[in-house]
């Protein structure tokens, strides 16, 4: 459907757009620097609230709502290739490991968790308002853009992402368990291997062989539908309802 994929790209550019004032909120850097003081901030919210969305929903925040997602969409309308993936989408974790492992460490010195302060170095729950937090911004906006530029579509999703740890373990755990999720299903009988879910998938997934197997589940897949509305045949449905 059209009119899906329209609202969707809607959406993801107006968070683009809104990035200055939710930087913050999806800053690992404060999390740390919460944790040293004892303070829950509003990126630890935000992402504890992304792993028990992702229960549900799987990865759908990075296709329908993530800021950074919808600068690359955007980077991909100027260089449009695919990203390589594979092994390489194991950089975030040995990223996220250590940052987690340090925010642990930082509640332990501080003696454990004093209080929760969602606006925590923000003004007036605005991130960007000071010159250096506008170097902050666009020294993220740098970091998105190049890779999106120079590695392929999602690279920063693939490769570096801080917050799709938590999404994919939520994720892993709702496919181990098969309780009523949002996922996609294939059909093979439908399929003529024409390939344009390939084309159309953000995250350069094999998203053909994935029809052909009937085994839909992929870890980095987002969840944005696009595969389902370029399908000729309708062989592929995203759906909420108890996984096969």
């Amino acid at each position: 459907m059209v009119k899906r994929q329209k609202i969707r790209k809607t959406m993801i550019l107006m968070s683009f757009l809104l990035f200055p004032i939710t930087l913050y909120y999806f800053s690992p850097y404060l999390i740390v620097m919460g944790a040293s003081e004892g303070i829950i901030t509003g990126s630890a919210v935000v992402f504890i609230l992304m792993f028990i969305f992702s229960l549900l929903f799987g990865r759908g925040f990075c296709g329908w709502l993530c800021p950074a997602g919808g600068l690359q969409e955007c980077c991909s309308m100027v260089v449009d290739k695919k990203a390589k993936g594979g092994v390489l989408n194991w950089i975030k974790f040995f990223i996220w490991v250590p940052w987690i492992a340090s925010i642990i460490s930082m509640f332990f010195l501080a003696g454990g968790i004093k209080r929760t302060d969602f606006f925590y170095q923000t003004q007036y729950g605005i991130s960007t308002i000071s010159i250096q937090a506008y170097v902050v911004y666009y020294g993220v906006i740098a970091l998105v853009t190049i890779l999106a530029l120079t590695l392929g579509r999602r690279s920063f999703c693939h490769y570096v992402c801080w917050m799709a740890p938590f999404m994919i373990i939520g994720t892993k755990i709702k496919n181990i368990f098969k309780y009523p999720s949002l996922h996609l299903e294939g059909e093979k009988d439908k399929c003529i291997s024409c390939s344009i879910c390939n084309k159309k998938c953000p995250m350069s997934l094999d998203v053909n062989s994935m029809v052909k197997k009937e085994k839909m589940h992929n870890l980095e897949c987002i969840l944005c539908g696009e595969c389902v509305d370029s399908c000729p045949k309708k062989a592929i449905k995203i759906t909420f309802s108890t996984d096969k």
